[in-house]
């Protein structure tokens, strides 16, 4: 089963750009330490994962009554935006779950992949 994880910006965690380098590169080892889990977990696999541009950096593409629109920033005003993602192929969201508990303290959100077929 595949699983979308989204890492929330906000959650315990203090700004990059506001963190020391020792504190950067601290949890920088724990996004390691999370690949290394995966890696060695049986029937897991990060397909894909990458961290993302501040809010502001984000282009909204909007399509109403046919016409595409598009503005600066991101979807929606939220205190939380979305800081990276992971997709993983794993046996179980519990499997998946327990691996979560190895990343810095994000907000997350776990969401099955749908198999349209």
């Amino acid at each position: 089963m595949k699983y979308l994880v989204l890492l929330m910006a906000d959650g315990e965690l203090p700004a990059w750009s506001t963190m020391s380098q020792a504190d950067q590169e601290a949890m920088m080892e724990q996004f390691g330490a999370f690949d290394a889990a995966c890696r060695d977990r049986d029937g897991v696999e990060i397909l894909a994962g990458e961290a993302l541009g501040e809010a502001d950096t984000a282009t909204v593409v909007r399509t109403r009554g046919g016409r595409r629109t598009v503005t600066d920033g991101p979807y929606a005003e939220a205190v939380e935006q979305l800081g990276g993602f992971y997709l993983l192929q794993a046996p179980d969201l519990d499997v998946v779950l327990d691996l979560l508990t190895v990343l810095p303290p994000y907000d997350i959100q776990v969401s099955p992949v749908v198999d349209p077929y």
